[in-house]
């Protein structure tokens, strides 16, 4: 894979809430605002990137049967210098999102990429394999506490767009799962699309 292959499949492919449906509680805890999602997007893909380079190059030196606690242990150094940084520059957020920021930690979708790229690939891919995954986890929380907090609130990133009764479901927990199946329903319908458009011109070309 190309270094913008592995973008792409972090963006698109194994998009972590779209296409592999993990990390999904905190994701949906933090996605009422847009301001939020931004940030706790901001911080997992921080984290990610980090993670998968500090992995890749101690590759070599963690023994095999104890490789998951050492991830475990290198996941909660970088979330705990995201954590101290925001605690200290942006105390606002923090009061809102800090218990998430920890909950970084526990991310599913960090220790797979440890342990399924990070720790069998060299320091490049790795880092652009924690860049396309961490991206990919950015806009969907981006995409999911926009139509959240615009459906929910009727605004964005704080500022008032719609002047309407708001759906008060949709900054609810509830409502963040209804969100997630119907955007995911989307990404699987818009895949199918591009496969079938792909299929047909392939046959096309065989022709």
């Amino acid at each position: 894979m190309t270094n913008w292959e592995l973008i792409k499949n972090g963006i698109f492919t194994e998009n972590t809430i779209f296409r592999l449906a993990i990390s999904l509680c905190p994701s949906i805890a933090v996605t009422n605002s847009v301001k939020n999602g931004f940030l706790m997007g901001v911080a997992v893909m921080f984290v990610q990137v980090m993670v998968n380079v500090t992995v890749s190059m101690m590759r070599n030196v963690i023994h095999p049967k104890i490789r998951i606690p050492v991830f475990m242990l290198i996941i909660s150094g970088w979330v705990s210098v995201v954590d101290m940084t925001m605690a200290a520059f942006a105390r606002e957020a923090y009061a809102q999102m800090g218990l998430y920021i920890q909950l970084i930690v526990a991310f599913a979708s960090i220790l797979a990429r440890a342990e399924l790229f990070a720790s069998k690939n060299t320091f490049v891919p790795s880092m652009f394999d924690g860049i396309g995954m961490g991206i990919g986890f950015l806009v969907a929380l981006v995409i999911l506490s926009f139509f959240r907090e615009l459906l929910g609130r009727g605004s964005v990133w704080g500022y008032a767009l719609l002047d309407f009764k708001p759906l008060l479901i949709m900054i609810m927990p509830t409502g963040g799962f209804f969100a997630v199946g119907i955007l995911m329903a989307f990404f699987n319908w818009m895949e199918q699309r591009s496969k079938i458009a792909s299929d047909k011109a392939a046959a096309h070309q065989h022709h």
